[in-house]
């Protein structure tokens, strides 16, 4: 008899309307604790320096175009310090002219283009351009000179304008629609809603091929002196693949409609290897062998010969 059902009801009615204010407090409460945390880590992360800094400039601004004599001098570099990738090379790419640079995977061919675009610097040499140590040159005055090509394309949740250009506004859409067509993306492009403004989806929105000539209009577009094409046709089919060769060979002069830029070739595939001038063969981190292509195709014992004879995708993969 302490209390009536109604005394009883109205208790229970307002622990029942105070409980989901207590709930929504708790979970505010653990989202402060977890943007607090947040915090943390982005003042951790905007704390941290970067290891690789500016230099004071080699010059280059109006030699963007202009195909460098690429170096490797005496080269030595690791990711830890007890395991050297590359070991003591040496490697001269005279300008114009296209090298094949072959090895085992694991044997520093990815490795010496991470270099050259100073992702990292050496240990030991230098990587020059023209005869300058690239670390005396600004980021981007570096690879303002340099194009990259690779088999994974990054595409950008933005305009295909802006995934052509890589948000370079300077660059006229009369230009780019230009280099696309003469790619063979000129129907895919007639077919997007908003031409140029149509808005590409990361991850999505193009075939392999489609995404790999996009790649190679990027390059087209910047007009670098030296490219680099790391395994850059592979995984493609038949059709697309001939596209992809024709679009190869305007960039690297060898159809006679462009001029001759410097290029490094890293690739599994003996038509790619074909193209080039002259062959770099790795091997755990050294040079074992480098000449002109065609001297090495003639010297039965040459390593680059045995390849050939052996099969070059069942050695190199």
């Amino acid at each position: 008899g302490e209390a009536t059902i109604g005394t009883v009801f109205m208790f229970m009615q307002y622990a029942g309307m105070m409980s989901l204010p207590i709930m929504l407090i708790g979970q505010q409460l653990q989202q402060f604790q977890a943007a607090s945390a947040s915090l943390n880590r982005i003042r951790d992360l905007r704390a941290i320096q970067p290891a690789l800094t500016d230099g004071p400039g080699a010059g280059w601004e109006g030699l963007r175009t202009q195909a460098p004599v690429v170096g490797f001098q005496d080269l030595t570099f690791a990711y830890r310090a007890d395991t050297p990738v590359i070991r003591n090379l040496d490697l001269k790419v005279p300008a114009g002219e296209v090298i094949g640079l072959l090895g085992r995977t694991g044997s520093g061919k990815t490795t010496l283009t991470r270099l050259l675009f100073r992702l990292y610097d050496p240990q030991d040499g230098a990587v020059t351009l023209d005869g300058v140590d690239i670390r005396q040159a600004r980021l981007d005055e570096l690879r303002g000179r340099i194009g990259l090509v690779t088999q994974e394309v990054q595409l950008f949740d933005a305009s295909i304008r802006d995934n052509a250009t890589l948000f370079d506004p300077a660059i006229d859409d009369a230009r780019i629609i230009e280099v696309l067509t003469d790619l063979g993306l000129g129907e895919w492009l007639a077919r997007q809603p908003e031409g140029l403004g149509t808005v590409l989806r990361a991850g999505g929105g193009l075939s392999a091929g489609e995404a790999q000539l996009l790649a190679f209009a990027r390059v087209f577009l910047k007009d670098p002196g030296l490219v680099v094409l790391d395994e850059a046709s592979s995984r493609l089919d038949p059709a697309t693949d001939q596209m992809i060769e024709r679009a190869l060979d305007r960039l690297l002069g060898a159809d006679g409609s462009g001029r001759r830029r410097t290029a490094i070739i890293i690739a599994h595939k003996l038509s790619t290897v074909q193209r080039a001038d002259r062959i770099a063969i790795l091997d755990q981190g050294r040079l074992v062998e480098t000449g002109r292509r065609t001297d090495l195709e003639a010297d039965p014992e040459s390593a680059y010969a045995r390849l050939l004879r052996t099969g070059l995708a069942e050695v190199m993969g």
